[in-house]
C-alpha cells in the first residue's frame, strides 16, 4: 500500500477523534517542555495572563462548553492563581477525555452538540482553534520572558506522526 494511504473507506468519525487527540497531545507536549520559571512569569508589558492562567483558561473554556452541551462528564474548573503545571496537565487530560466522550456520543447519534451549531465538526474546529491560539500565546510569553522552548521541543510540537504515535494511534 502506498505511503499515507489507509485500508478501507475513509472514516471521518475516527479521523475527527484522532485529530482532537493529537491537538491535546500538542498541548501536553508544550506544557511538559516549558521551563518551570516561565510558568508564572509576568508578560513583559505587565498585561495579560501568565502561562499558568492561560492553561487554566483552556481547561475552563472546555468545562464551560461541556456544561452548555449538558455533557455527562464535566470536570471541575481550575484555579488560575494557584495552578501548578502538574495540575494543569491532569486537568487538561480530564477535560480532553470529557470532550472526547461528548464527541463520541454525538458522532454515534445525530452529529450535533447542544448549543454549538452547526455540528460536531464545527465544534471540534472551534476547540482546536482556541487551543492553538493559546499555544501561540504560551510560546510567545515563554520567549518574551526569557524562557523560550528549545528548538527540539518546538519542532516536535509539529511532528504530527510522532504526536499520533504518542497518542497510541500509529503513524
Amino acid at each position: 500500500m502506498p505511503h499515507g494511504q489507509q485500508q478501507g473507506p475513509f472514516d471521518i468519525k475516527r479521523a475527527l477523534l484522532e485529530t482532537y487527540a493529537v491537538n491535546e497531545q500538542m498541548n501536553q507536549h508544550l506544557l511538559e517542555n516549558l521551563d518551570e520559571r516561565s510558568w508564572r512569569a509576568i508578560p513583559p508589558n505587565g498585561k495579560g495572563r501568565t502561562i499558568s492562567a492561560i492553561a487554566a483558561h483552556i481547561h475552563n473554556v472546555r468545562v464551560m462548553c461541556l456544561k452548555m452541551a449538558k455533557a455527562p462528564m464535566v470536570p471541575k474548573q481550575l484555579n488560575r492563581h494557584t495552578l501548578t503545571r502538574k495540575e494543569a496537565l491532569a486537568g487538561l487530560t480530564r477535560s480532553h477525555h470529557a470532550i472526547e466522550t461528548l464527541l463520541t456520543e454525538s458522532l454515534a447519534t445525530n452529529g450535533r452538540i447542544k448549543g454549538f451549531p452547526p455540528d460536531v465538526v464545527g465544534f471540534v474546529g472551534r476547540l482546536i482553534c482556541h487551543d492553538a491560539h493559546h499555544r501561540g500565546q504560551i510560546c510567545t510569553i515563554a520567549r518574551e520572558t526569557g524562557y523560550p522552548l528549545s528548538a527540539e521541543a518546538t519542532i516536535a510540537m509539529w511532528d504530527w506522526s510522532k504526536l499520533r504515535k504518542q497518542c497510541g494511534l500509529g503513524s
